[in-house]
């Protein structure tokens, strides 16, 4: 029996299905008596999907292929028909930014529309299409537009319920004025748009580097949790199946340096919804590269079955085929060397914002770049003959585990 994780991992969607069902009923409904002009971007998707075969049929059958047991609401409620109902359920939420909501955080709308469908054999197909995946690169960009822009303030106000400064949300973000740059004497407390508040920053001295002079401690990249530790990295390897093996090759894109991480360790953690969403250096070094990758953005192994957390059970999956970025620091400590940071996307969080470059040298905690709209999971890459000492701060790597403070020790090179 699967064991669901409150509010699931990183309390993106909800624990309790039924906080979604309601959540898509609500939106069927609304959709249905305000319908809204069909925006470009999501007319060019529609016609993309249509005049080719092959997503023609996939998008088809994906919905045929949910099981019956998850296509039927027990109280009767409105449930998604096909590809056309899922796009004009899209359309609306184009101009939409998330409410908080302390029953159960809907943080990634697409995800919950989609969520059975892109579970089944179809929808694996689907989403994994490079052609399809580059239009629903468009279909984001062109939200988070919307996200950067003063009219997705809105939802940034004092509703006890939905807003994000009312009292449900001030429960849930305790010490929020203490702990972030912002100003409660200014409308939205000083933050220009939806994006502007998820990329918040800590005030100066919350998040302390542990032991900035010793290179031996290497710090937590992300406010995140510990989600597992692999030794002996394969070169190549079946990351698809159950227990996803991490594949070195297809996770660095075959870069030239893939080599050097052959046989090495990797540490995975994921981001909360509701936490912080910029990465810090992990180390002190010379960035030697940074880029980004183009991938997937909902894709999940079909390994899982149908996962009701979305992709959140396919972390190690998603490492291989999603969109991410590739840092490479050549760290100051000779015991350490070249390292990779490794932001991964993960279903609407997927714009990968690098503010470092390729000569630059960073001190340990140095801002590397950040998630727009919330955050994901990452990576640390080290060689093989890198010795470290983990410090999970009391607990162990997995879907329960809690954030770990960003700039905390979080290893240390065991000489």
């Amino acid at each position: 029996m699967d064991t669901y994780m409150p509010f699931r991992v990183g309390k993106w969607l909800p624990q309790d299905r039924r906080i979604i069902n309601n959540w898509l009923q609500d939106l069927i409904v609304e959709v249905e008596h305000t319908p809204k002009h069909i925006h470009p971007i999501i007319q060019e998707l529609q016609n993309m999907i249509e005049t080719d075969a092959k997503l023609f049929m996939l998008f088809q059958l994906m919905f045929e292929q949910v099981p019956i047991k998850y296509k039927t609401n027990p109280a009767g409620g409105k449930q998604i028909r096909d590809y056309k109902h899922a796009l004009s359920l899209l359309n609306y939420i184009m101009t939409k930014a998330p409410e908080f909501n302390l029953t159960g955080l809907v943080g990634f709308p697409i995800n919950a529309i989609f969520d059975w469908s892109m579970g089944t054999t179809a929808g694996f197909a689907a989403f994994l299409d490079d052609k399809f995946n580059r239009q629903l690169q468009k279909v984001l960009d062109e939200w988070a537009k919307f996200l950067e822009s003063k009219d997705s303030a809105y939802v940034l106000n004092d509703n006890p319920r939905s807003g994000w400064f009312g009292e449900d949300a001030q429960k849930a973000m305790p010490n929020f004025v203490e702990e972030f740059k912002c100003d409660p004497e200014k409308p939205h407390y000083g933050f220009t748009s939806w994006d502007d508040f998820f990329t918040r920053e800590f005030r100066e001295g919350v998040r302390p580097i542990a032991e900035p002079e010793n290179d031996n401690v290497i710090v937590n990249a992300c406010e995140s949790a510990p989600y597992r530790v692999v030794g002996k990295i394969s070169l190549r390897n079946k990351f698809w199946i159950k227990g996803q093996e991490y594949s070195l090759q297809h996770l660095l894109n075959d870069d030239p340096y893939t080599e050097t991480f052959l046989k090495g360790t990797i540490y995975q953690a994921f981001l909360s919804a509701l936490s912080y969403h910029r990465w810090h250096s992990p180390v002190s070094g010379t960035i030697k590269k940074a880029y980004k990758i183009e991938g997937t953005y909902y894709s999940e192994t079909l390994a899982e079955g149908f996962d009701p957390s979305g992709p959140n059970k396919s972390q190690g999956y998603i490492a291989e085929v999603a969109t991410r970025a590739l840092i490479f620091i050549e760290a100051d400590n000779p015991e350490i060397g070249l390292m990779c940071f490794i932001p991964i996307g993960m279903a609407e969080v997927s714009t990968c914002d690098i503010t470092v470059y390729e000569g630059q040298h960073v001190k340990k905690g140095d801002q590397l770049g950040m998630f727009h709209f919330g955050g994901s999971t990452h990576c640390l890459l080290f060689q093989s003959r890198v010795k470290l000492k983990f410090d999970f701060h009391g607990q162990e790597p997995g879907l329960g585990s809690k954030n770990i403070p960003i700039n905390s020790r979080i290893a240390t090179v065991v000489e």
